[in-house]
């Protein structure tokens, strides 16, 4: 039995997975985030470690004789974020998140310092990531920097809670902008430009490798065994891709979750920083991946549902659904940049636009509206990765691809992607824990070597069956295609603006 642990940006999920592949049983915690001041996104790494006490006490209770029978943990986790401890382990400040864009101006820093960059991390410097948020520490809060003992990673510092050990896998390492991605190891060069050390950083190992066992006090307080295996794990989207089967060059997913992602695995490492496309690791050794991000996707439809007071997002999603075509047409255009963009823009600055609003206008056609400029943002992201020679090019934009995280429970939402991208997508069964599905797996190939095929690769990274499969409707196509035209002239008219 196989514990997968996802900490999202929203809450924890956790998945129990038994060896012959079957979910057993799911379960969840919220975890609030903190915006102090614009553009800033924190969390307390205290309220991650409670949610996952949540979590755990309600998949105790669902499934108590196989929870007994967990013998290995796996963790994903958002990336990005920065978790700065004190030389007692004490966390020293909230985590600054991977959707906070505080950091711009040390981005040009760090670049003017170290000129080699892009090549060294297979990525341009953007606010998101880690390192920049140190040097914003090293600036705004120098007595903070200097106490600085240990950089953690988000579901690492979770880790370190749960195991004692101070561990990151390398495609989590990857988002930290201090990895040299193609040697798959700390580049001092990166870190010294940061004033840090590879004293400061974790141990680095692959995903589907053990980084240590349960502490028994925790081992205890879940009423599990002791010797429990957690393997390193991955990031939220390599952990994904290991959910869905994509382990191989070529294969891939969209993602709509929190943030919107393009995601194709290769096999070698080969960076395509001119229009934002981030190069990292895979969670598998000897893999990359390549990688479109946008920062505001699922949550962007749970803002609007928010914004307009509907009931639900599932009942917002079901009204436009049914929106007639010539509706559709007459919606407004939206922007969807609420926390800023990465690929193609990298512009911390950038904000959300509804272009074209009208009195007739409501709920219904703001949901649209906010679906349809996700759905662009990901074209876009789609669309830099073929310039750049990383994903099928535009002749072979049919090839299929998995639709994973909480926005695909959306048929309406998926179906207007499969157009808009002209794609077809398989919706897997349990699409939206694929995340905690991938941790699962990769702490059974930890547990490797002990009975048959633990520690197959193969075996354990199968592609999922679809529940549901979209095909591109060309006349949906044929709209998309109109109001995407519009959509990309949109950025460059408004950009002095932002």
């Amino acid at each position: 039995m196989y514990l997968g642990i996802d900490l999202g940006t929203s809450g924890v999920k956790l998945l129990l997975l038994d060896a012959s592949h079957n979910v057993l049983a799911t379960a969840d915690a919220a975890v609030p985030q903190h915006r102090p001041q614009p553009t800033w996104s924190e969390q307390h790494p205290a309220d991650w470690l409670s949610a996952t006490e949540s979590a755990v006490a309600q998949l105790r209770a669902q499934a108590p004789a196989a929870w007994a029978q967990v013998r290995g943990i796996g963790l994903s986790g958002h990336m990005h974020g920065a978790v700065v401890l004190g030389g007692e382990g004490q966390v020293l400040r909230p985590a600054i998140l991977w959707n906070d864009g505080r950091a711009s101006a040390e981005c040009a820093q760090l670049e003017a310092a170290v000129p080699a960059s892009r090549q060294i991390t297979g990525n341009l410097a953007m606010p998101g990531f880690t390192a920049p948020k140190l040097l914003w520490l090293r600036t705004h809060e120098p007595e903070v920097f200097a106490g600085i003992q240990q950089v953690l990673l988000p579901k690492d510092w979770l880790r370190l809670q749960l195991t004692g050990t101070a561990v990151s896998d390398m495609s989590d390492a990857s988002g930290t902008l201090w990895l040299d991605v193609g040697r798959r190891d700390w580049s001092d060069t990166m870190l010294q430009a940061c004033s840090l050390t590879r004293a400061q950083m974790p141990a680095l190992a692959e995903g589907s490798a053990a980084s240590g066992v349960l502490l028994d006090e925790v081992a205890r307080r879940w009423g599990l065994p002791p010797g429990v295996v957690v393997a390193a794990g991955a990031g939220d989207n390599a952990a994904s891709a290991v959910g869905v089967g994509a382990r191989q060059a070529g294969q891939g997913f969209v993602s709509l979750g929190t943030s919107g992602v393009v995601f194709r695995v290769t096999d070698a490492f080969a960076p395509a920083t001119d229009r934002a496309v981030h190069a990292f690791a895979h969670a598998l050794p000897g893999r990359w991946h390549h990688m479109s991000v946008m920062l505001s996707a699922a949550s962007a439809f749970g803002w609007v549902t928010r914004l307009t007071g509907q009931a639900s997002e599932a009942h917002l999603s079901a009204a436009v659904g049914a929106l007639s075509a010539a509706r559709q047409a007459q919606a407004p255009l939206f922007l969807p940049y609420l926390s800023g963009e990465r690929t193609p823009h990298n512009n911390a600055a950038a904000t959300g636009v509804f272009m074209g609003l009208r009195a007739e206008h409501d709920a219904t056609d703001l949901a649209y509206a906010v679906m349809e400029g996700v759905g662009f943002g990901l074209l876009d992201g789609l669309n830099a990765m073929r310039a750049a020679r990383t994903a099928p090019s535009a002749d072979a934009g049919t090839a299929a691809l998995a639709l994973v995280g909480g926005g695909a429970r959306s048929d309406a939402w998926a179906q207007m992607l499969a157009s808009g991208l002209g794609c077809v997508l398989h919706r897997p069964m349990g699409a939206h824990a694929a995340a905690a599905l991938g941790a699962a797996r990769l702490a059974a190939m930890a547990c490797g070597g002990n009975d048959g095929n633990d520690g197959n690769e193969a075996h354990w990274c199968q592609p999922l069956p679809a529940d549901a499969t979209f095909t591109p409707k060309a006349a949906q196509q044929a709209l998309l295609a109109e109001r995407y035209a519009r959509f990309v002239a949109l950025y460059p008219a408004l950009q002095s603006q932002f």
